[in-house]
């Protein structure tokens, strides 16, 4: 699915240079959940902008379905992310404006998805993540729970390779937060690839590996079965 080798990126400005990732290399295969783990400030992020295709490193490489795209263009990367990444964010970005059905319809509109096809598509994913029922509801009617399972939605709807999941139950209490991890494994077993950036050793017991990072650097994976906490 991806891999990535020696992957670094600096940060400069005229006074300071920030080491964010220093020869980072790791791969993910297809169908697999992988967390990312370490400390604020340790390059999480970045990796995972990287991985989705919304930066370029500034040396290594970094294979996404077989191909180099280390070097690619913004219009070159804009194109390989909405045809095959899907995200899930802290913060859900869904636009406030918009019902459910209309936050999650967005992805295809940009695709260019006839009108029928579009509305299929989010029907099959609102019920696939159990919020068909609040189509026509605006984000500021639910619950933290019910606008992550709306973005999740979002996420799925242009039936992506891969979904990178950046700290997704981090605004979510507990209870909220141990449904959204489980929808994330069910889709997990039903074959979607998953890269989650985390600090929740909770969360992370549902992925099948743990990778962690420190100062930008890859210091230990760990391989082990999914667990449903």
């Amino acid at each position: 699915m991806l891999r990535t080798e020696e992957l670094s990126k600096v940060f400069r400005t005229d006074e300071v240079e920030t080491t964010a990732l220093n020869k980072v290399s790791f791969e993910v295969q297809k169908g697999e959940f992988v967390a990312i783990m370490g400390p604020s400030g340790c390059g999480k992020s970045t990796l995972l902008n990287i991985l989705g295709l919304l930066d370029n490193p500034t040396s290594g490489n970094y294979y996404f379905l077989n191909n180099e795209v280390s070097g690619h263009s913004e219009k070159q990367r804009a194109k390989l992310r909405k045809q095959n990444i899907g995200f899930v964010f802290q913060n859900f970005n869904l636009i406030d404006e918009l019902n459910v059905f209309e936050n999650v319809e967005l992805p295809l509109i940009y695709l260019g998805f006839n009108a029928s096809d579009r509305k299929e598509r989010v029907q099959e994913v609102l019920e696939q993540v159990k919020i068909a029922h609040r189509a026509k509801h605006f984000p500021l009617q639910l619950s933290g729970g019910q606008q992550q399972r709306v973005a999740v939605a979002r996420a799925l709807v242009a039936k992506p390779h891969l979904i990178l999941a950046d700290e997704p139950t981090g605004n979510l209490d507990s209870s909220h937060g141990e449904e959204i991890m489980g929808l994330l494994d069910n889709l997990n077993q039903n074959g979607t690839t998953i890269v989650m950036v985390t600090h929740s050793v909770r969360d992370a017991e549902y992925a099948q590996r743990i990778v962690r990072l420190f100062d930008g650097e890859v210091i230990n994976e760990n391989i082990k079965e999914a667990v449903a906490v």
